[in-house]
């Protein structure tokens, strides 16, 4: 029998509460729930889960600060679940080890979709490195150093291959521009979106059907880029 993967509901709202729980349960997980800050640390010490839900407005902490206290030991998934909607928000707990952002009010399918993606790319990174990656139309060969789209060669310089490379990787997670310079350009650059904003473009005027409407590099607005995770 496969054992139950453990979710932590952090969450002061009772009715947040009593919507999860039984949502999650339906769906094969082990729910175990907190309403403050300090109760969700004690509790992920105590059995540290498989992936968190965590609300930013705790009554005693910034949800960040939970974020950023489990990045201290743990990588394991984390999905923000708020009602702050504002673009400085979801950067900010993104760059602090937020694996994803889903604003209240929210559908359970969404969210169970956000966790599944979150839990896959847990147990990609667990594993070995893959040699390559496929994604829709899009393979990508890291020993290789190439990328095909539907098996046809595609040009990409260094950078290109780099970028694409980082949000093949992290497919279905939201990675901040910050991330994107700092990791492809180095942390001297994390100011220059512009780079950026260029390179997309690139990329997807070389692997997207329509580059107009993009449908495997999709923009959050004013937070980063997101590679598709098809479910």
């Amino acid at each position: 029998m496969s054992v139950a993967i453990s979710v932590l509901v952090v969450d002061d709202e009772p009715q947040i509460q009593r919507f999860l729980r039984p949502s999650l349960s339906a769906s094969g997980f082990d729910v175990t729930s907190a309403a403050t800050a300090a109760e969700a640390l004690r509790n992920f010490e105590k059995a540290p889960p498989d992936i968190v839900i965590l609300d930013l407005g705790l009554p005693d902490a910034d949800g960040k600060t939970v974020i950023q206290s489990i990045r201290k030991t743990s990588h394991v998934p984390i999905i923000v679940l708020s009602a702050r909607d504002r673009e400085s928000e979801k950067i900010a707990s993104l760059d602090a080890g937020a694996d994803d952002f889903v604003n209240k009010p929210f559908g359970i399918g969404e969210l169970l979709a956000r966790m599944r993606s979150a839990l896959r790319r847990a147990n990609s990174a667990a594993a070995q490195p893959a040699a390559e990656i496929t994604i829709g139309p899009v393979k990508i060969d890291f020993g290789r150093h190439v990328a095909t789209k539907h098996d046809a060669p595609v040009r990409l310089t260094p950078k290109e291959f780099d970028l694409l490379a980082l949000l093949m990787r992290h497919a279905g997670k939201v990675i901040t521009h910050r991330q994107l310079l700092h990791e492809v350009w180095g942390p001297a650059h994390v100011s220059e979106s512009q780079y950026l904003r260029v390179f997309i473009g690139q990329l997807r005027a070389k692997l997207e059907d329509n580059p107009s409407e993009p449908s495997l590099i999709l923009t959050e607005p004013g937070v980063g880029y997101r590679f598709i995770d098809p479910v």
